[in-house]
């Protein structure tokens, strides 16, 4: 059998991005592209591919960023169901702080991310929306039919009859007795006459 993990697709491509070094995080409040220093000194340009890995759903996505010309990976970015691996700055439309992760160690590093174009940072959103309502999609529909489905309790077994066959009878044993017996003695009892009534008394 195939390995549905090995199916990938293209789910969107941006030609060029920009890879910035982000300062320490002064506030909790979120994270300001103002507050990278000069634009034009980006750490990194390239392209930037959003990949789905797995035959339908679930899936996952991942945020790659490659070389134009060679195609190398530079970083990647495993995109998740909750959204903390991509957040949006607070004063632009167009960046982004990513979470990248090391495939072979685990190592993760945060990074700034953004776009020439707004019309690639929309396309970049709704591409990620998208996958994102898929996914929760499925996993509402696995709930559900969950949910529907026949008790755990109730064995799963081949159906036995249980009901009598003609001619086939059941003794239940009551005080020491059968309804078998029972049964006997009362067909005995209805095969003797009854009692004839006692006669008129004499006048």
């Amino acid at each position: 059998m195939e390995n549905t993990d090995d199916f990938e697709s293209v789910l969107w491509v941006a030609r060029e991005c920009y890879v910035y070094r982000l300062p320490p995080r002064t506030s909790s409040a979120g994270y300001k592209a103002a507050e990278w220093g000069d634009m034009e000194a980006f750490l990194w340009k390239g392209r930037l591919r959003v990949i789905e890995k797995g035959n339908g759903t679930p899936s996952k996505c991942f945020i790659q960023l490659e070389d134009s010309s060679t195609g190398d990976l530079f970083a990647n970015c495993p995109y998740t169901l909750d959204g903390k691996s991509v957040e949006p700055v607070l004063d632009s439309s167009r960046y982004y702080v990513i979470r990248v992760e090391d495939a072979t160690t685990g190592q993760r590093a945060f990074l700034g991310m953004g776009f020439q174009e707004r019309s690639d940072s929309f396309d970049f959103n709704v591409t990620l929306q998208d996958w994102t309502k898929r996914q929760r999609k499925s996993n509402k529909e696995d709930a559900e039919s969950g949910e529907s489905g026949p008790s755990p309790h109730i064995p799963t077994g081949p159906k036995r009859d249980f009901s009598l066959k003609e001619g086939q009878t059941i003794s239940i044993s009551i005080g020491g007795r059968s309804s078998g017996s029972l049964q006997k003695k009362k067909e005995l009892n209805s095969s003797v006459p009854p009692l004839l009534p006692p006669p008129p008394p004499p006048r």
